[in-house]
């Protein structure tokens, strides 16, 4: 009796198991996506990131998932990777959403606000101050979701061939800016130029230009700048910090089993850690080495600064009042900076403010 019960149940285990394998194998199928990032593999931190993430994204599937990394104008051009990650020509692209504010100028809060917020409060902003829920709703209409992959940190303020020692100075000055800080520079007599990263060298040799702001120290040392404009301004108050994401087509996200969707966010916030440290980890060596190639180190002149951020708020009122996407997200990270430096100026500003005059002290 007993070896007959034993011999039934053991049936049906075996049965169950039987079932239970095409289920499992069901979950974790073999896909292939594309991924075009914006940026070219001259600037390996930026385009490894997205191999660092793809091998993470392989790593935990056992292979199974696999994505395959293209460098600006492989297949599309770097500021290309958007619509061609919502037409579905890829599945997914690495890139930074205020490269597109053309389309919409909401598009350059998901990145970073002029005078906004810092690179780890952006984090917070995203992970537990709403920002990412607001950015998918924005994103959503444009058939992709998005997830934070990255960030520059604190940029610097751009090389230039004279000094600016006061407001004055910015008038008429041809400056290789891009996004949202051309739109406010304007106003202060700034005329922006779009140059692509190529062409910026012989650009500012030449005097076509007489300013270009790119990243900072560990991405301008690869391009010589200081060869041709020996001065070096910070901080760039329009990118306080610069968030990059990693934008997936809305129906090839949705086709995948919920366990390929957890190993994409687990796998871009790796990334999004791995590039933040990687700029703080190149960033120092690089900088001693400009100046000692003869780099000029000028921060704005604290006039200049006050403009652009009454420059600042004034684009911010006039956009707000046109576009309900914009405001909405604006309204948001405006009070989570508020809160954020309160918090700030206690411990992390006083902390930071006396080591650094520790270190000067030697």
């Amino acid at each position: 009796m007993k070896r007959r019960q034993f011999l039934t149940g053991a049936g049906v285990g075996v049965a169950a198991t039987a079932l239970a394998a095409p289920a499992i194998a069901q979950s974790t199928p073999e896909i292939k996506w594309r991924l075009a990032s914006s940026f070219p593999k001259s600037l390996d931190t930026l385009f490894i990131s997205s191999e660092v993430f793809a091998k993470a994204v392989a790593e935990m599937t056992d292979n199974k998932f696999q994505i395959q990394s293209f460098a600006a104008g492989e297949i599309v051009p770097g500021l290309q990777a958007l619509d061609a990650t919502s037409n579905g020509t890829v599945e997914m692209c690495h890139t930074a959403c205020y490269y597109y504010l053309g389309k919409d100028p909401t598009f350059a809060l998901i990145t970073g606000m002029p005078f906004g917020l810092n690179a780890r409060m952006e984090d917070a902003w995203f992970t537990h101050g709403g920002g990412n829920d607001m950015a998918n709703d924005f994103l959503k209409k444009f058939n992709i979701i998005g997830m934070p992959a990255g960030n520059t940190n604190a940029q610097m303020g751009g090389w230039y061939r004279k000094e600016i020692k006061e407001v004055a100075d910015l008038n008429g000055l041809k400056f290789r800016v891009g996004g949202f800080a051309g739109r406010i520079l304007q106003k202060l007599g700034v005329v922006p130029q779009q140059t692509a990263g190529g062409d910026i060298y012989p650009a500012l040799e030449k005097g076509t230009i007489d300013a270009v702001e790119w990243v900072g120290p560990a991405d301008d040392e690869k391009l010589g700048l200081y060869k041709v404009a020996k001065y070096y301004y910070y901080p760039a108050w329009w990118e306080g910090a610069s968030a990059l994401h990693n934008l997936i087509n809305i129906e090839k996200w949705n086709a995948l089993p919920k366990a390929y969707q957890a190993v994409l966010r687990s796998a871009s916030a790796m990334q999004n850690d791995w590039l933040a440290s990687r700029y703080d980890a190149l960033n120092p060596a690089a900088l001693k080495r400009l100046v000692a190639l003869g780099a000029v180190l000028r921060p704005f002149p604290q006039p200049v600064m006050d403009a652009c951020y009454k420059a600042a708020n004034e684009v911010y009122a006039e956009v707000c009042a046109q576009n309900a996407d914009f405001k909405k997200i604006y309204d948001s990270v405006a009070a989570y900076r508020a809160d954020q430096y309160l918090w700030w100026q206690v411990a992390e500003y006083s902390f930071d403010t006396f080591q650094i005059r520790a270190r000067s002290r030697g």
